[in-house]
C-alpha cells in the first residue's frame, strides 16, 4: 500500500503536472523568513516536482519597530502584504510561522497545508544566567509577547519585562549590546538558523505554554488555487494539523487578537488530543492566569475545534469575560 502522503504528493503532482511556470512563495525577507521559504520550496521541488521561485517582500510588521504589534493591527501586519502578492497573481503561495497567522484568513484566501510541527517551546536566551530561576532580583528581560509577559510574571513577579521588536538576529543583538539580562524566543526559529548554542534552557509546555501554531509552518493559497491546493496536500502533516486547529479555535472562540494574553498547545496521548490553555490579563499582566486543560478523540477538523471551544467555554466559565472586557 502507498503511505497517504505519498499518495496525496502522487495525486497532486498529476493535477499540476502540465503547469509549466514556476511557482513563486511569497515571504518575508528576514533570515528566518527566508530559511523558512526555502525549506517548503525544497519540499515542493522533491515530492512535487514544481519548479519554485521566491519572492521576498518586506511587510508593515516588519518596518515597525518602535510600537508592540498589539498597539498598530497585531500580527496580521506580517501576512498583509504576502496576501496582496497572492491576490494580484505576484506570487502563488505564501510561507508563514503559523503563530503570526491571524486566527481568521480574510475571505478568498485558504490555509492549505500545515508542516509538521518543529519545537514548539520557548526558549531562555541569556549571556550570563543559566535559566529563568538564576536571574537575580529585577532583572530585565525582553520580550513583546503578551502571552509570554503573563506567562513571566506568574513565575517571577519581580522581573522588569521590557519590550523588545526586530528580526532575531536583531533581539540577539540587542541581548548581546546589554540592553536586557535574558530575552525570550522561540526555540524552533533559533535551532532552524543553527543557533541552539544560544539557547540556555527550554521551558516546558506547562512552565511556558507556548502560542497556537508556535514551531508550526502554515501555507496559504488564493481559494481559487484548487490545483496548488491539492498538490500541497502531499505536505500536510495530518497530526500538526489536527492539533493547531484546535489551538487555534480557543482564540478564535474567546475573540482572539494580538493584544489578548493567550496560550494554548496540544498533544497527541496515544489517540487523545490533550489541549492546555492559558489566559492573561491584557492590562494587568500580574492578574493571575486561568488555566484549562481539556481532551479527546480527535479524528478531523471539526472534532478538534470542538475541543478548542470547550478550552473557551472553560476559560469563560472561570472568569475570562472580566480578563476581555478591554479586548
Amino acid at each position: 500500500m502507498m503511505p497517504e502522503r505519498t499518495r496525496a504528493a502522487a495525486a497532486g503532482l498529476a493535477i499540476i503536472g502540465a503547469m509549466s511556470a514556476p511557482t513563486i512563495i511569497a515571504t518575508r525577507e528576514s533570515r528566518l523568513a527566508l530559511w523558512q521559504a526555502e525549506h517548503v520550496r525544497g519540499l515542493l521541488m522533491a515530492h512535487c516536482g514544481l519548479e519554485v521561485e521566491l519572492l521576498g517582500m518586506t511587510t508593515r510588521g516588519d518596518q515597525i519597530l518602535d510600537r508592540a504589534l498589539s498597539k498598530v493591527g497585531g500580527k496580521g501586519l506580517f501576512v498583509k502584504e504576502l496576501e496582496t502578492a497572492l491576490e494580484e497573481g505576484r506570487a502563488h503561495l505564501a510561507v508563514h510561522s503559523l503563530k503570526d497567522v491571524p486566527m481568521d484568513l480574510p475571505p478568498g484566501f485558504e490555509l492549505a497545508a500545515v508542516l509538521e510541527r518543529a519545537d514548539p517551546r520557548d526558549a531562555f536566551v541569556s549571556n550570563r544566567h543559566a535559566s529563568l530561576a538564576e536571574l537575580p532580583q529585577g532583572a530585565v528581560v525582553g520580550t513583546s509577547s503578551l502571552r509570554r509577559v503573563v506567562q513571566l510574571l506568574a513565575q517571577r513577579p519581580d522581573l522588569r519585562i521590557e519590550p523588545l521588536r526586530g528580526n532575531l538576529d536583531t533581539r540577539l543583538r540587542k541581548l548581546d549590546d546589554g540592553h536586557f539580562d535574558a530575552i525570550v524566543l522561540a526555540a524552533a526559529g533559533l535551532l532552524r538558523l543553527g543557533l541552539g548554542g544560544r539557547i540556555r534552557s527550554c521551558f516546558t509546555t506547562e512552565q511556558m505554554i507556548p502560542a497556537a501554531g508556535q514551531g508550526a509552518l502554515g501555507l496559504e493559497v488564493r481559494g481559487d488555487a484548487a490545483a496548488l491546493r491539492a498538490a500541497l496536500q502531499g505536505l500536510l502533516h495530518r497530526p500538526t494539523w489536527l492539533a493547531v486547529h484546535a489551538e487555534r479555535a480557543v482564540s478564535r472562540a474567546l475573540g482572539g487578537s494580538c493584544s489578548m494574553p493567550l496560550a494554548a498547545h496540544a498533544v497527541w496521548q496515544d489517540e487523545q488530543l490533550v489541549l492546555q490553555a492559558a489566559l492573561g490579563h491584557g492590562t494587568q499582566p500580574r492578574q493571575p492566569l486561568l488555566h484549562t486543560r481539556c481532551s479527546a478523540a480527535v479524528a478531523d477538523e471539526a472534532a478538534a475545534t470542538s475541543l478548542g471551544e470547550q478550552a473557551a467555554a472553560t476559560l469563560r466559565a472561570a472568569g475570562a469575560g472580566r480578563y476581555l472586557a478591554l479586548h
